[in-house]
């Protein structure tokens, strides 16, 4: 894989992905559907799915294409492959709270290798260069040029007091009886995949997420985090997070800096 040209065409997918969710969000009104398992989905999903694969399929026809809004490529079983959720956090989106983001990844051997989450109402990027180190680009974006970039990494948390950051719309009982398993300094609530980035930069030291979730929604984030010296570590085996499993489900997992000191029980 050329992963410049990867970083390039990944990138600007993700910003002309982004346009066209902003173009719906930016509506009076817009539609909202149910799809089979009763998670909405918008024309903002659909027109930023066909963007992103577009793109994908013409840069890498040869790697295989997984995208939450097409059913028939969840049977897809690679050893590489594309992950897509083109609009990570409709519900945010629906509620119009700013906190959705596209999200891309390129897998390879169960390992989100490179990643970008794009978080287009809230005008952060965040990606992994060519190189694999995660990075954040200061807007505005455009299409063609790069613009000022800095790398980004983790914290080095202080157990005795962390900042903790939890899911805005799927936050429960068990999440927070996990966290207070920790010394918590402080919490702040994320929506998408913004999570994982929050961790990536060092806003946050530690997200647990004690709920369901698929591939689609984690791949880029986590490899976002990876890229800036975090990990992501399943809950019932304390392994890494791997991609490619059957049906793309995901177990319960942990995402934290290398610092932070896990509770598992």
């Amino acid at each position: 894989m050329d992963f410049e040209r990867l970083t390039t065409v990944m990138r600007t997918a993700a910003l002309h992905a982004g346009d066209a969710i902003m173009q719906v969000y930016a509506a009076d009104d817009f539609d909202v559907r149910a799809k089979s398992d009763n998670s909405p989905v918008t024309a903002a999903d659909e027109a930023a799915d066909a963007v992103i694969s577009a793109a994908l399929r013409a840069a890498f026809p040869d790697v295989a294409l997984v995208t939450e809004e097409q059913a028939a490529s969840h049977d897809v079983q690679a050893s590489s492959f594309f992950i897509v959720d083109p609009l990570d956090g409709t519900k945010e989106f629906v509620q119009r709270r700013g906190d959705f983001t596209v999200n891309i990844a390129y897998v390879v051997d169960g390992v989100p290798l490179r990643g970008i989450v794009y978080a287009p109402a809230r005008d952060r990027l965040f990606y992994t260069d060519a190189a694999g180190q995660s990075v954040e680009e200061a807007g505005p974006f455009a299409k063609d040029v790069i613009g000022e970039v800095k790398a980004i990494s983790v914290s080095q948390p202080d157990n005795a007091a962390l900042m903790v950051v939890a899911s805005k719309s799927h936050r429960d009982q068990a999440t927070d009886d996990y966290i207070r398993k920790y010394q918590v300094r402080d919490m702040t609530s994320a929506g998408s995949s913004l999570k994982f980035c929050l961790v990536a930069t060092g806003e946050a030291d530690l997200y647990p997420r004690l709920g369901r979730t698929m591939e689609w929604d984690t791949a880029a984030g986590h490899a976002v985090l990876a890229g800036a010296g975090g990990r992501v570590v399943r809950f019932d085996t304390h392994e890494p997070l791997t991609y490619g499993k059957p049906g793309y489900d995901n177990p319960f997992f942990i995402a934290a800096a290398p610092g932070v000191v896990l509770e598992f029980a």
